[in-house]
């Protein structure tokens, strides 16, 4: 059998107008992918290296060619887990195993990967990013039709005007907002309430990642999700009691291989899941469509926030988001 040759590329995708968070904005999204070949079948993953994890294109890129060696030794999904830290290069490698895995036997990746049937397609957010209340309310207005899950990103002042506005554009939508660590404990029992009253399934990460203890105990009216507090299998336990609601993301797990691990783990432990993402193309996507199976929230939009993605690509049906096929991954 052929020894198996790593390649690794860096990729910029256009972002259509600006993503906004409360941590700044964004006009294009950088993803790094790998990808392994036997020179017959070839697999592939993408990540996007975060900033925020202490991640960048040029680290990301030299951690996954520092793995070529061992990849054309054979490193299989399971060594990798070893050899590798959790983050974003690990998720692009594990991810282009799955699927060269899947190339070579002819069988779908949820299949290798033991589920009981075939992904079903997946009711995904639709991301509102944070903007003045007009705005946003006109876009979930232009959106709430063809969208009726949508995810507002807010910042901390404000933030109840904006909601009260999306809410008042889209009636019926079904509502979760993400601070992305932007609020203080006296923002978070002022808006929980409100929040509330306005029909919010879900706030997503309100305090900073280093200052969530403060949430021990409280009596959120609102459920709370960690996502940056939320990594790999071994934050779980640390996130008892202070969240119901974890939000999995492979570039923070490492790859689907955790992923998976992971969204057990957290239902076996009484956590509500999301699966989230990155702002990144469909082959992104891809990978967390198996891990969004069963999910409570599924927020796997980045394809929809870009203005070209990649041929072929995933398929939206508005907010219904197709399997992947084959010819994309896996």
């Amino acid at each position: 059998m052929s020894a198996i040759r790593l390649t690794v590329s860096r990729e910029a995708f256009p972002i259509r107008g600006a993503f906004r968070i409360s941590r700044g904005a964004k006009t294009e999204a950088h993803v790094v992918v790998a990808e392994v070949s036997d020179g017959e079948h070839r697999g592939r993953g993408e990540c996007v290296p975060y900033a925020r994890y202490g991640e960048s294109v040029d680290g990301v890129a030299a951690a996954l060619e520092a793995m070529a060696e061992a990849v054309a030794g054979g490193l299989d999904r399971q060594a990798l887990s070893r050899a590798m830290a959790p983050g974003a290069a690990r998720n692009a490698l594990d991810c282009a195993l799955w699927d060269l895995e899947a190339k070579r036997s002819g069988m779908p990746v949820w299949r290798l990967a033991g589920l009981d049937r075939p992904p079903e397609p997946l009711v995904t957010c639709y991301t509102l990013s944070v903007d003045e209340p007009a705005a946003m309310a006109e876009a979930a207005r232009g959106r709430a039709a063809r969208h009726p899950l949508l995810k507002m990103k807010l910042t901390g002042d404000g933030d109840l005007e904006r909601v009260a506005a999306v809410r008042a554009a889209a009636p019926a939508a079904r509502l979760v907002v993400d601070a992305n660590e932007g609020w203080t404990l006296d923002q978070l029992h002022r808006f929980a309430p409100v929040l509330a009253g306005l029909g919010v399934e879900m706030i997503e990460q309100p305090l900073p990642a280093g200052r969530d203890e403060a949430l021990r105990g409280i009596d959120c009216p609102v459920p709370l999700g960690a996502d940056e507090s939320c990594h790999g299998l071994e934050s779980l336990e640390r996130l008892r009691g202070l969240y119901r609601v974890v939000n999995v993301k492979l570039d923070k797990t490492g790859g689907l291989t955790e992923a998976l691990a992971m969204t057990r783990a957290a239902r076996a432990s009484g956590f509500e899941v999301m699966v989230g993402c990155m702002v990144a193309t469909s082959l992104a996507m891809a990978p967390a469509v198996l891990a969004g199976q069963g999910a409570r929230w599924v927020d796997l939009d980045g394809p929809l926030l870009l203005a070209r993605d990649r041929e072929p690509g995933l398929v939206y049906d508005g907010a219904v988001l197709q399997p992947p096929a084959p010819e994309l991954w896996g």
